[in-house]
This record gives structure tokens, C-alpha cells and sequence, in this order.
């Protein structure tokens, strides 16, 4: 995992964004919130384990067709079964020691 402070992210309401294997941080005191920086290694493991590529096609799909459910792109954003999982444990910082694979499935 690499740790970068991103100005691409300035003046955006994102925190911070997992582009394996890179984490950006829109502020550099992000740093040190370990709670964001479980919910990102969260997605360091799911996009692992789908090999990245098929994760970022699989995060958009879904994105879409929550947006057509919900039709509102926080609530749509929010319900993404990869999303639902980091912030469901972000708080649990044991949660990837005994994470099974694919644990994403149960957020569908």
C-alpha cells in the first residue's frame, strides 16, 4: 500500500480513493485516520481478490444500477456492495486478519 496525498482530490467531498496499490488522500492529517485507512485497505483486499481490473468493471456496474434503483448518486454510491463492506468494518481494525474471500457478496 502506498500512502499518497493527492491534489487531484482538492475541492472534491472525497477523503481518500483506492487505485491498487495506491491510496489518495485528499489531505495530508487523512494520514492518520486510522479508520479511513481501514476502509481503504478493505478495498486494497477486494480489488486483489478480483484482480483489479474486473473490480473497478464490477464497482461501475453496480453504481449504475443503484443509481437506476435509488436514483440518487450518494444513496446509489453508499449501496455498492464493495462500499457497504468498508464502511460496515472500517471500524473493525481485525477485520481483514480473518476476512474469507469474496466477503463482499454478503452486501449485495
Amino acid at each position: 500500500m502506498i500512502v499518497k496525498v493527492s491534489s487531484l482530490l482538492q475541492g472534491t467531498a472525497i477523503r481518500g480513493i483506492t487505485l491498487y496499490p495506491f491510496v489518495l488522500l485528499r489531505n495530508k492529517k487523512d494520514k492518520s485516520d486510522q479508520v479511513l485507512i481501514n476502509h481503504e485497505r478493505i478495498h486494497l483486499r477486494q480489488q486483489l481478490e478480483l484482480l483489479i481490473l474486473p473490480f473497478f468493471i464490477l464497482y461501475c456496474l453496480e453504481y449504475l444500477l443503484r443509481l437506476i434503483q435509488y436514483r440518487n448518486p450518494q444513496k446509489a454510491y453508499r449501496n455498492i456492495s464493495f462500499e457497504r463492506e468498508a464502511y460496515a468494518q472500517e471500524s473493525n481494525m481485525q477485520y481483514l486478519n480473518h476476512r474469507m474471500f469474496f466477503s463482499f457478496l454478503r452486501y449485495l
